[in-house]
């Protein structure tokens, strides 16, 4: 009795400590330089704070040097690549993300150094990118990639997801591992979130369509940036019903965004071709959600990697994100950028918003329809539209819709095409389009109750 006792205490010991330090690190908000923050945020500051004024020329030659050995395996095609399955992954490129790696290359150059047209490197484009986010997103790759594995490997997507599956499959039509992913994201950061639903997706456990509907719906802003959002409109008193509307919004458009297109149309069927069959949830008879679910975790603890192996798949995460994403970023972040900053493209897109916010009885309606578009390329730059608007009900109305419309391409967007999630970028713009289309009316009649 006492062995199997110690034996029963050693495979709960194994699936709860490493989770229980997974949901700390990855999902527990805590106090840190006077705001809320996660653990793995607070390990990335005190990174890049550590490089300091290094930090650029790291991200300057990652980004370069993945361009230039990306450029000899493109062009040379050498044949001993296919036995090197970590370099093949990082450097065999199709024509198409051959062209933006190198494109980021460009870009972080020209910006590093300040060559080439102001348009690319100035401080609202690719040096918004390179000195303001990238630093930042260094980090987060780093400890993120390494200690994914806590939350991946030890059998809480299997307790969480088996408990929460008559949860999430009705009300989100998603798996019930995808609560994990989306409690990632919305307490602690959305590219986060996004690292951890890619790797379900490359492990077979997410469909495509799972995949793309919680790496677009759930991967949410974390509270400061919500912050920094409020202040730039001036309306930081306004927090808590700004943040409740947030919530709100974001809750419909979970709910709705799956069931219509473009969501919808995605193939419900994994990385490997299969489509799912329905009975992958099923809780067998003799068994509780919470039994079953506890039984998975066990079993999937026991079948955890060894420390050095997990270390050694940590590392293959971080590689694969500071050469394969890192120049995405870059690329798409500052072309998007580029064309928010030179051109009248999104004001162009808001018009068609007009009648609509006039509907919603929004104040100034033309000036707001210039904002919605424009946060497809940055989710900051609306709210710096909306600063000279005058009335607080339209600032409050751009600030929230900005927050909720979650994909954008200097940092979520980027991340997302950049990952292994079968989605193109014309796809991504559409979602947004849809998620504004959802998320505007909830915000607005919010705001008339709160002004």
């Amino acid at each position: 009795m006492t062995s199997t006792t110690t034996e029963g205490n050693a495979k709960a010991s194994a699936f709860l400590g490493p989770s229980l330090l997974g949901i700390f690190l990855f999902m527990t908000p805590v106090p840190y330089d006077g705001s809320l923050t996660i653990p793995v945020a607070i390990l990335a500051k005190l990174f890049t704070g550590g490089l300091g004024d290094f930090a650029v020329p790291l991200i300057t030659t990652l980004i370069t040097a993945s361009a230039l050995i990306s450029c000899y395996f493109f062009f040379a095609k050498p044949a001993w690549l296919k036995d090197q399955p970590l370099l093949s992954a990082l450097f065999q490129l199709s024509p198409g993300w051959f062209v933006v790696r190198v494109l980021g290359a460009i870009f972080v150059l020209a910006t590093a150094l300040e060559i080439g047209p102001s348009e690319v490197w100035s401080g609202d484009t690719g040096g918004l990118i390179l000195f303001d986010l990238l630093p930042t997103l260094l980090g987060v790759f780093l400890f993120a990639g390494v200690l994914l594995p806590l939350l991946l490997n030890f059998g809480l997507l299997e307790f969480v997801g088996t408990l929460l599956s008559k949860v999430m499959r009705p009300l989100f039509t998603l798996p019930g591992r995808g609560a994990v992913d989306s409690m990632a994201s919305w307490l602690g950061d959305g590219s986060v979130g996004i690292m951890l639903t890619s790797k379900q997706y490359e492990q077979g456990y997410y469909t495509q369509r799972e995949g793309i509907v919680v790496a677009t719906t759930f991967s949410t802003v974390s509270i400061t940036f919500s912050l920094v959002v409020l202040a730039q409109v001036q309306l930081e008193h306004m927090f808590l019903p700004f943040y409740a509307a947030v919530c709100a919004a974001g809750f419909v458009a979970a709910v709705i965004t799956p069931r219509i297109p473009p969501l919808s149309l995605f193939a419900d069927k994994f990385i490997d071709g299969k489509q799912r069959s329905g009975n992958e949830e099923l809780i067998p008879q003799g068994h509780s959600a919470f039994s079953w679910g506890w039984n998975l975790a066990l079993q999937q603890a026991q079948r955890a990697s060894k420390p050095r192996q997990l270390l050694q798949q940590g590392l293959h995460n971080v590689a694969d994100l500071w050469i394969g994403v890192l120049p995405v970023i870059m690329a798409v972040g500052t072309v998007a950028l580029v064309i928010a900053e030179t051109t009248p493209v999104f004001t162009w897109l808001g018009m068609p918003f007009i009648p609509l916010l006039e509907l919603l009885q929004v104040p100034e309606a033309a000036a707001a329809s210039e904002t919605l578009v424009v946060g497809f390329a940055d989710m900051f730059v609306p709210s710096i539209l909306a600063a000279s608007i005058e009335p607080e009900i339209t600032r409050f109305i751009i600030a929230a819709v900005s927050v909720t419309q979650l994909i954008y391409l200097s940092e979520v967007g980027a991340l997302i095409l950049g990952s292994k999630l079968p989605v193109k970028l014309w796809q991504l713009f559409v979602i947004f389009i849809v998620r504004t289309l959802v998320t505007l009316p909830v915000v607005a009649g919010m705001a008339h109750l709160f002004f």
